[in-house]
C-alpha cells in the first residue's frame, strides 16, 4: 500500500510542483501586500492633519473638478484616523475589455478595446484637510495586481483555462499533503523520534531529508487549512459544498428599498450619514444608490473588529432614515464560515501573527518539490546503483 501512495504522492508532486511553487512565490509576496503597498505610496495614503476636516460635499467637488473622464462614483471610504486620506472609488464605463490597458486608456479620455472583459476600477485619494488629489490609482495596472491575477488565475480570467490548471494544482496538492502524512507515519518510537527532529551533523542527503519529511509534518496541519480555504476559492463546488453542508442559502438578504418620492432630489452622501452613529469605528465606506428606488448602503467596521465582521446600514435616499441594518450575526452559518476563508487563506485573520506564518509557511512550502525531487534522484541512482 506505502509503494502505491508513494508514487501517487511522486507523480503527483512532479506534475503538479511547478505551479505549486508559483502560487507559493505569488503567495508569499501577497501576504504584506497592504503593509508595502503603504510604505511604498506612503504620500498616497497618510496626510498631515489640519486643524478641521473639509465636508464631505466640499470633497466631492473637488473630485468633479479634477475631471476623470467616463467614470461614475461608486463609494468613499472614510478613515476615522486623522493622518488618513480619504478613498473615492469610480467605476469606469464598460467596455469589452479587461483591465490595465482599458483603465489606462480611459483615464485619457481615449479608451480602447483590450483583451479580456470586466469594469476596471480606479481610486482617487483627496486630504481631508486641504482638498488636495493625492493620486488616482488604476488597481488593474499595479504590481500587485499582476501578481494575484498570476496567482489566482496564470494571468488568465474567471473562466480560463488558468484557474483550472490552480485548482487542479491546488487539488493534486491536498492529495500531495495527505499521502505525505500518511508515509511520514513511524512504525515504531525510534523511528518517531527521528522524523521529529533534525540531524543537524549528517550529509547533504540527509539535511535535504529532514528538510522534506521533517518540516513537511510540522507544516502539515497549516498547509491543510491553506489549501482547503484555496480549494473554496477555486472550485464553485466545494465553495457550494459550505453551504450545503450547513443546510444554508448562498443567497444574501435583499437589501431594504427607498420609497420613491416624484420630485424630490436625492440627499447627499453628508445626510446619509448622519443618523448613524460612527464614533467608535476604524473606518465607514459609504456606496450610491443604484437606481430611484436604491439605498445608501453604509459599511462600518467598529474599532477592535475583524475586517469581514463589519456592518451594513441601509439609508433611504430621500428621507435620510436607516431603514434597514445587516450584522455579522444576521448572516447564516454558511455566510459566516464563507467570510471567514479569505482571511484565513492570505493570514489577515489575526493581523500580523498570522501573516508572518503564512508567510514563511509560503517559503518552506516552495522548497518541498526542490527537496522532493532531489530526494527522488537520490533514490533513482541508488536503485540503479544495485
Amino acid at each position: 500500500m506505502k509503494i502505491f501512495l508513494r508514487n501517487v504522492h511522486l507523480y503527483l508532486a512532479l506534475a503538479a510542483g511547478l505551479v505549486i511553487m508559483l502560487s507559493c512565490a505569488t503567495g508569499a509576496i501577497m501576504v504584506f501586500e497592504d503593509e508595502l503597498d503603504h510604505i511604498v505610496n506612503s504620500k498616497r495614503y497618510e496626510v498631515t492633519p489640519g486643524n478641521e476636516r473639509l465636508p464631505l460635499e466640499a470633497l466631492l467637488k473637488k473630485l468633479k473638478q479634477h475631471n476623470i473622464p467616463k467614470a461614475k462614483l461608486s463609494s468613499v471610504k472614510v478613515f476615522t484616523d486623522p493622518k488618513r486620506s480619504v478613498e473615492f472609488a469610480m467605476v469606469l464605463s464598460e467596455k469589452k475589455g479587461m483591465g490595465p490597458q482599458q483603465g489606462k486608456e480611459a483615464v485619457k479620455g481615449n479608451e480602447k478595446k483590450a483583451k479580456g472583459g470586466g469594469k476596471p476600477g480606479l481610486f482617487v485619494y483627496i486630504n481631508p484637510y486641504t482638498g488636495q488629489v493625492l493620486d488616482v490609482y488604476n488597481k488593474r495596472e499595479s504590481f500587485f495586481f499582476k501578481v494575484e491575477m498570476l496567482h489566482r488565475f496564470l494571468l488568465g480570467g474567471q473562466n480560463s483555462i488558468g484557474k483550472t490548471i490552480i485548482g487542479l494544482s491546488t487539488l493534486s496538492f491536498l492529495i500531495i499533503t495527505l499521502t505525505g502524512i500518511v508515509l511520514w507515519w513511524p512504525k515504531n518510537k525510534k523511528i518517531l523520534l527521528q522524523r521529529l527532529k533534525f540531524k543537524t551533523d549528517g550529509s547533504f542527503k540527509r539535511l535535504n531529508h529532514d528538510l522534506h519529511i521533517v518540516t513537511g509534518f510540522y507544516t502539515s496541519v497549516f498547509l491543510l487549512v491553506i489549501i482547503l480555504t484555496g480549494l473554496v476559492m477555486a472550485f464553485n463546488w466545494v465553495n457550494e459544498g459550505i453551504f450545503t453542508l450547513t443546510g444554508s442559502s448562498m443567497e444574501s438578504p435583499e437589501p431594504p428599498s427607498s420609497v420613491y418620492q416624484p420630485g424630490r432630489k436625492a440627499i447627499s452622501m453628508a445626510q446619509a450619514i448622519q443618523m448613524i452613529d460612527l464614533k467608535a469605528v476604524e473606518f465607514y465606506n459609504i456606496r450610491t444608490p443604484k437606481d430611484s428606488l436604491g439605498t445608501y448602503a453604509v459599511n462600518v467596521l467598529p474599532k477592535g473588529s475583524m475586517e469581514h465582521k463589519s456592518e451594513t446600514y441601509f439609508v433611504d435616499q430621500y428621507s435620510g432614515a436607516v431603514i434597514g441594518q445587516l450584522k455579522f450575526t444576521d448572516k447564516n452559518l454558511g455566510q459566516r464560515i464563507r467570510s471567514y476563508i479569505k482571511p484565513i487563506h492570505t493570514g489577515e485573520l489575526f493581523g500580523m501573527p498570522t501573516k508572518i506564518i503564512n508567510f514563511i509557511l509560503a517559503l518552506v512550502t516552495f522548497s518541498f518539490p526542490i527537496t522532493g525531487v532531489i530526494m527522488w534522484i537520490n533514490r533513482t541512482k541508488k536503485r540503479k546503483a544495485v
